[in-house]
């Protein structure tokens, strides 16, 4: 792998950064109920973002507790339509598609000559079974995007898995520049299944993201030490397609897995392009 002396400046500086404490240290402040230091750091991010505020479902400052909740609101409603055709699979959030395509012999691309190992990713070598030969889809999150994650298709959770792990920018330089970088940072695997057979999604944490949260079981305690995997078979957590499961508190990145002969992507989806939650990318075979 090649890269230019540029990336490997800016991968070299995340190295010696104190990430995780930076990461958590900002996490604190973007909890701030004080409101000179909440709207300060929320009309600092419109105006530096150039975030769209006016599809949010409040306007008014008074209604976000704290930055963090400004950071995972809610969009007005009709804001993100759902694609209503039944073999849709749509995309998981709003981004851009970083890296699309198949997974080949247990391999998914990171960046260009750049691939990484789907078993690590998952951290489950019998999970990974399922999507050997399948389709993956990478979706890179902004912090100009709305921070919320949706279902692709309709799915019924089967088990999750947080993985501990480094904090790590997950924007394209990085991506170009850290090898394994989606299997070096903190995530939270989500593994579904449905009528077209298994899926799962990765939400990957990155530097400066405050934390990861589900539906189902709120923050994700995040740090250093073991693989925490639950059991959600007996829960019946059955989400329909644009279903909200789970939010970033930062820019970060959600890898969707479907598995073999399973899925056809639209002809206008390709690396870089932007998408929107609800749009549709691709659609299942069958």
């Amino acid at each position: 792998m090649s890269t230019s002396p540029a990336i490997e400046l800016f991968v070299a500086l995340q190295r010696v950064l104190p990430r995780t404490w930076l990461s958590r240290t900002i996490g604190k402040l973007a909890e701030s109920r004080r409101p000179w230091l909440k709207n300060g750091l929320i009309r600092a991010a419109v105006r530096h973002f150039n975030i769209n505020f006016d599809e949010a479902a409040s306007t008014e400052l008074a209604d976000y507790e704290h930055f963090n909740a400004f950071f995972t609101r809610a969009l007005r409603e009709g804001a993100r339509p759902i694609h209503a055709a039944s073999d849709a699979i749509v995309s998981p959030a709003d981004g851009v598609i970083s890296q699309f395509g198949e997974i080949d012999d247990g391999q998914l691309i990171q960046a260009k000559g750049v691939h990484y190992s789907a078993a690590q990713l998952l951290g489950s070598e019998t999970s990974a079974e399922h999507y050997r030969g399948g389709e993956f889809a990478t979706v890179y999150l902004s912090p100009r995007d709305y921070h919320r994650v949706h279902m692709p298709c309709d799915g019924t959770l089967v088990r999750s898995r947080y993985i501990p792990g480094e904090l790590f920018s997950v924007n394209e330089k990085t991506a170009a520049g850290l090898p394994n970088l989606f299997v070096r940072n903190e995530r939270l695997v989500c593994e579904f299944d449905s009528d077209h057979g298994p899926f799962a999604l990765v939400l990957v944490g990155a530097m400066l993201v405050a934390g990861i949260e589900t539906v189902w079981g709120g923050h994700e305690q995040p740090g250093p030490g073991e693989v925490r995997e639950r059991d959600h078979r007996d829960d019946a957590l059955s989400y329909a397609r644009g279903d909200e499961i789970g939010r970033f508190k930062f820019g970060s990145t959600v890898i969707a897995l479907f598995p073999d002969d399973r899925l056809d992507w639209l002809n206008i989806i390709e690396p870089g392009c932007a998408v929107l939650m609800g749009e549709q990318i691709a659609r299942t075979e069958g």
